[in-house]
């Protein structure tokens, strides 16, 4: 049975989530995970500097595909602990600034969407060093597919004037634990994350795929709306 949730956490998560519109599958354990951490935070902590420490996980995930490319692939679970650290930097950041009531929306859009693009690319680079030549472009389209799932986000944003990090039931949260186990198989079982890389891009494509037609559809509907307002408007001059 699930434990129901407190007035003060249930108030915190109110609070945190005013800006996102947030779909995950893990949303309400990762909304608890955050609310707990955020009280726990020690006063001293900005928000700048979770945004740094989650980059560093981003540093510790690249360092991983370096020293298994280089050394032995055991070295892929430090890519385990990477997106741990990466979770807790990226997913706080923000939270924080809103739990203390000193949110900087547009700063700290900007320099999230700027470090998540960087450390994309920067994952994508640590897979291209892993595997080998022939695999490389999973790696690059990786980084294209994710870089679209931006761009869809940001149009959606500007279409809809609401900001969602996530495609239905999958979030950055989700991909994280996708990759983490695609690290843990490949220790076990060499050359797996060749094909599961492959199945990931997939996935990533069909999303993809999904969510631009939908936002196409989207803003024909409001296309259809603004012309009928100013019809309407002419028509009442």
């Amino acid at each position: 049975m699930r434990k129901p949730i407190s007035d003060e956490i249930r108030e915190i998560i109110k609070r945190i989530s005013a800006d996102r519109n947030r779909t995950n599958l893990l949303r309400n354990y990762e909304q608890r995970a955050i609310a707990f951490f955020l009280q726990r935070i020690p006063s001293w902590v900005t928000s700048d500097m979770l945004t740094f420490l989650g980059f560093v996980g981003t540093m510790i995930t690249f360092t991983g595909f370096l020293l298994a490319a280089y050394l032995h692939r055991g070295y892929l679970l430090l890519g385990v602990a990477g997106f741990t650290i990466n979770w807790f930097g990226d997913s706080l950041d923000g939270r924080l600034a809103y739990y203390r009531n000193r949110p900087r929306k547009w700063y700290g859009f900007s320099l999230d969407l700027s470090i998540d693009w960087i450390s994309t690319i920067i994952l994508g680079v640590g897979y291209i060093f892993y595997v080998s030549d022939q695999w490389e472009m999973v790696g690059s389209g990786f980084v294209v597919l994710y870089g679209w799932a931006m761009i869809v986000a940001l149009v959606r944003y500007k279409v809809t004037g609401h900001y969602t990090i996530d495609s239905g039931g999958l979030g950055p949260t989700e991909l994280r634990i996708i990759i983490s186990a695609i690290l843990i198989t490949e220790v076990f079982v060499r050359d797996s994350i060749l094909y599961a890389g492959v199945a990931a891009c997939l996935l990533l494509l069909f999303i993809d795929i999904k969510d631009t037609i939908k936002l196409i559809r989207i803003a024909n509907q409001r296309d259809i709306a603004e012309r009928e307002n100013n019809s309407k408007s002419s028509g009442a001059g």
